[in-house]
C-alpha cells in the first residue's frame, strides 16, 4: 500500500497554489544583485551546477545516471512503497539551469523565482507536494574576524531533495556523508534529508557564537582602555549581530511548525526527537545572539559616557591651561604698563633739545625721577588691586 507523504499536507504553513487557481498577476520580482547568466553567450547545461546527485533505496546509495533529466525521470517512475530517493545538490545555479532543473522536477514557479532571486529570509512552505525551505548559513573567519552568510534553499518532494546553494557554506559534502554513514537514519527519506541539512546550518551557528563572543570580551577591554577605533568595532559587529538574529529568529517558528505537523501525520518518532533536538540548539543560539546585541547596547552607551568624560576632562585641561596663561598675560602687560611711564619721561627728557621746559630748573632731574616713581607705583597699586598681580 502506498504510504501517505507527511510533507505534502503540512498544516500551519501557508499554501501558495491559489496563486494560480486565482488567476491574479502577480508584482513581478528583481534580484538586487546581478545574476551570473545576464551575460551573453550560450547558457551553461544545468549538468555544470549538479555537485553531486545520487539515489538511495533503503538508505543505500545505488548507482545511478548521471544525467539530471534521466534521474527525474527515474523518480517519476519509481512507486511510492519502493522506498526510493534522489538527492541531487546545485551550487552556485543560473537562471536558465535552475529553470531547467525546476521543470524536470515540476517545481512551483514561485519557489522557483525565490531561489534565483535569493535573498530571502528563512521559511518554510508548502507548494502543492512539494515543501519549500530556505536557511541562512554563517561561518566566523577567524582571520578577518567577521561572519560570513549565506543562503540555502531547499526543495523536498515525496522521493526527492533538491538542494540550491548560493556559497560554500554549509558544506552538504559533510552532511552527506554523515546520512550515508547511517542508512537506518536515511532510510527515513526526504525528511532525513531535510533534519541533515538544518542540523549542519544550526552547528555551524555554534561557532560563529563563540567568536562573536570573543569579539564582544576584547571591546569591552578596549572600550575601557580608551581606544579611540572601538566604535567603529562596535558598530560593524553590531551590524553582524543583527544580520545573524535575521538568521537565527525566523527559523524558531519554522521548526515549531514543522515539528507540529509531523506529530499531527505521525512520522517516525526517532526522526522528531532529532528535529527537536536541533529547535533546542537554534533556540539557545538565538537567544545568545539576543543578549549579544543587549550587551552591545550596552557597551556602546557605556563607551559614549566614557567618550563624554574624556572630552569634558580635555576640556577642563583646555580651560586651566587658557586660565593660567591669562594670568601670565596680565602679569605681563601689568609689568610692561609700569615699565613704560618712566621710560616715557625718560625718553622725552633724553631728546637733548636746545629750547625744553625745565631744563635749566634745578630741581628738574629729582623731579623727573619722583615722577617716574609715582606713576609706577600707583600702577602697581592699581593693578595689585585688580589682582592682575
Amino acid at each position: 500500500m502506498a504510504q501517505r507523504n507527511p510533507l505534502a499536507w503540512l498544516p500551519g504553513i501557508r499554501s501558495n497554489q491559489q496563486s494560480r487557481r486565482t488567476g491574479r498577476p502577480r508584482p513581478p520580482e528583481y534580484s538586487m544583485d546581478p545574476r551570473p547568466d545576464a551575460a551573453n553567450g550560450p547558457t551553461p547545461p544545468v549538468q555544470d551546477s549538479v555537485i553531486d546527485a545520487a539515489i538511495y533505496l533503503g538508505g543505500e546509495r545505488q548507482e545511478a545516471p548521471t544525467e539530471l533529466s534521466d534521474l527525474a525521470e527515474l523518480h517519476r517512475r519509481t512507486p511510492d512503497d519502493e522506498g526510493a530517493m534522489v538527492w541531487i545538490g546545485l551550487l552556485r545555479p543560473s537562471s536558465p539551469q535552475l529553470l531547467a532543473a525546476a521543470e524536470e522536477f515540476g517545481l512551483h514557479e514561485l519557489a522557483v523565482e525565490d531561489a534565483i532571486v535569493a535573498h530571502q529570509r528563512p521559511k518554510l512552505e508548502r507548494y502543492g507536494d512539494t515543501l519549500f525551505v530556505v536557511l541562512r548559513s554563517a561561518l566566523y573567519l577567524d582571520a578577518t574576524e567577521e561572519v560570513r552568510f549565506g543562503e540555502l534553499h531547499l526543495f523536498v518532494g515525496r522521493h526527492f531533495v533538491l538542494t540550491v546553494r548560493h556559497n560554500q557554506a554549509p558544506d552538504l559534502a559533510a552532511v552527506r556523508r554523515r546520512l550515508e554513514s547511517d542508512p537506518k537514519l536515511l532510510a527515513r527519506g526526504p525528511e532525513a534529508v531535510l533534519y541533515g541539512v538544518l542540523d549542519a546550518v544550526v552547528d555551524g551557528y555554534a561557532p560563529v557564537v563563540a567568536g562573536l563572543q570573543n569579539d564582544i570580551d576584547e571591546i569591552e577591554t578596549q572600550v575601557f582602555e580608551g581606544d579611540s577605533a572601538v566604535s567603529r568595532r562596535i558598530y560593524e559587529l553590531s551590524r553582524e549581530v543583527i544580520e545573524f538574529q535575521r538568521a537565527t529568529r525566523p527559523l524558531l517558528p519554522m521548526l515549531t511548525s514543522l515539528d507540529t505537523a509531523l506529530e499531527e501525520f505521525g512520522t517516525d518518532e526517532e526522526l522528531r526527537r532529532y528535529l527537536r533536538d536541533v529547535a533546542d540548539h537554534a533556540t539557545i543560539a538565538a537567544e545568545r545572539v539576543d543578549g549579544f546585541r543587549d550587551m552591545l547596547q550596552s557597551i556602546l552607551a557605556v563607551n559614549s559616557t566614557l567618550v563624554s568624560e574624556a572630552q569634558n576632562e580635555e576640556m577642563r585641561r583646555v580651560t586651566e591651561a587658557s586660565y593660567r596663561q591669562g594670568e601670565q598675560v596680565k602679569k605681563i602687560s601689568a609689568w610692561a604698563a609700569i615699565l613704560f611711564a618712566p621710560s616715557l619721561v625718560g625718553s622725552i627728557y633724553g631728546m637733548n633739545f636746545t629750547h625744553m621746559p625745565e631744563m635749566d630748573w634745578m630741581l628738574g632731574y629729582p623731579m623727573s625721577l619722583l615722577l617716574m616713581l609715582g606713576i609706577s607705583v600707583t600702577l602697581y597699586a592699581v593693578f595689585k588691586w585688580r589682582r592682575w598681580m
